[in-house]
């Protein structure tokens, strides 16, 4: 393992590894359904509020997203979840980079690789845009063809919709480009996937200095953070903390939209690289507490500690008590048969041949 970690790093040390390419990627996957499922139960409690932004949710959160990668790639040249593995991302330089050059000139070899604007917005446009994109296109395909289990597990068929004789030109146009959609999206998702494999493999293998298409269509490549980095980031804090730039907090000035764009967003959002490992080590605290037998262990002794008296039984009469409390309540006949008489018969039951009396009552006038 330790071998295949090491493939794609070779000599140059500033490289990351397909493993920890992949584990940010992994890392940002579980952002959107995390804060999807949060919002969710949030919702539950007050829905006048939030009902409208869980209806557009993938808008919401391609917008956050959108502000938070944007202060992340000027402070660090790359997004959240990269900063958060000690990568960024630098543009390609024409001519061929020497390993040393990164030893002896960090500085220099910073300045010339770290990103523009026009970088920043390529950056954003593959870190946000095509993840959005891609989550409206599965969606669509599922509304319109039942998904990919559908297709593979059933031999379901979309019935193809039956337009309209009088339908307008624009309805005949949308009918096309749905059916086209329909039979071409599943082609269009298997060449993304294997287009990531083939780049994945090309970098693993020191074949090419990007790890997905979208890198290689926007000229930025991935690397690791190093100390001229951690520099110029502490030399852009100094400059924001002079005297001049920083505005003096107060409460009168704290709910200005300068002092909140200038000073008081970056700290919230320099302050989500706390809470996520954070929240990470809740998470697994969390998962290993009820998944382990010491909860049940202090469950159990906190119930057992709490002794209740059990409750007294009265212990049954005995058989004979029995038979003479029912012989008790028996009618007795009575002894003058005169008024009463009483005639034997056989009686024949349902299953059984059973003996019966009778008592025919007779009354007579003295």
């Amino acid at each position: 393992m330790e071998f295949m970690s090491n493939i794609s790093s070779g000599i140059d040390d500033n490289k990351p590894s397909l493993f920890e390419l992949v584990s940010e990627q992994q890392l940002r996957d579980l952002l959107e359904p995390s804060i999807r499922y949060i919002l969710a139960i949030i919702t539950q409690r007050h829905p006048r509020y939030l009902i409208h932004i869980v209806k557009r949710f993938d808008e919401a959160y391609a917008l956050l997203m959108l502000l938070v990668e944007r202060h992340y790639l000027k402070s660090w040249n790359g997004s959240f979840t990269e900063n958060f593995y000690g990568i960024k991302r630098e543009r390609v330089l024409t001519v061929n980079e020497l390993p040393t050059t990164s030893r002896t000139a960090p500085g220099p070899l910073r300045e010339a690789t770290k990103l523009g604007e026009l970088d920043s917005w390529k950056a954003l446009f593959v870190i946000v845009g095509v993840p959005y994109l891609k989550r409206k296109l599965d969606d669509l395909y599922e509304i319109h063809a039942g998904g990919a289990a559908q297709s593979l597990f059933t031999n379901y068929r979309p019935r193809e919709e039956e337009l309209d004789e009088n339908a307008t030109s624009s309805e005949k146009l949308l009918h096309k480009l749905k059916i086209g959609f329909r039979k071409a999206y599943p082609a269009i998702n298997a060449a993304y996937y294997f287009s990531m494999l083939g780049f994945n493999l090309a970098y693993l293998f020191n074949k090419s200095y990007y790890h997905t298409p979208f890198d290689y269509l926007v000229g930025l490549r991935m690397r690791r953070l190093t100390e001229a980095d951690h520099r110029a980031y502490e030399a852009l804090k100094s400059l924001n903390k002079k005297p001049g730039l920083a505005p003096i907090l107060s409460w009168w000035t704290m709910f200005s939209p300068k002092v909140f764009s200038r000073v008081i967003l970056p700290k919230l959002l320099d302050s989500l690289k706390v809470l996520l490992p954070t929240s990470i080590f809740f998470l697994k605290f969390l998962e290993w507490w009820y998944a382990s037998d010491f909860a049940r262990q202090l469950s159990s002794k906190a119930t057992g500690a709490i002794e209740l008296s059990r409750p007294s039984v009265p212990a049954p009469p005995p058989a004979e008590d029995k038979r003479k409390d029912a012989s008790k309540k028996l009618v007795e006949l009575p002894k003058d048969s005169k008024i009463y008489g009483l005639k034997r018969t056989w009686g024949l039951g349902a299953r059984s041949l059973v003996r019966s009396f009778s008592v025919d009552r007779k009354v007579y006038a003295e």
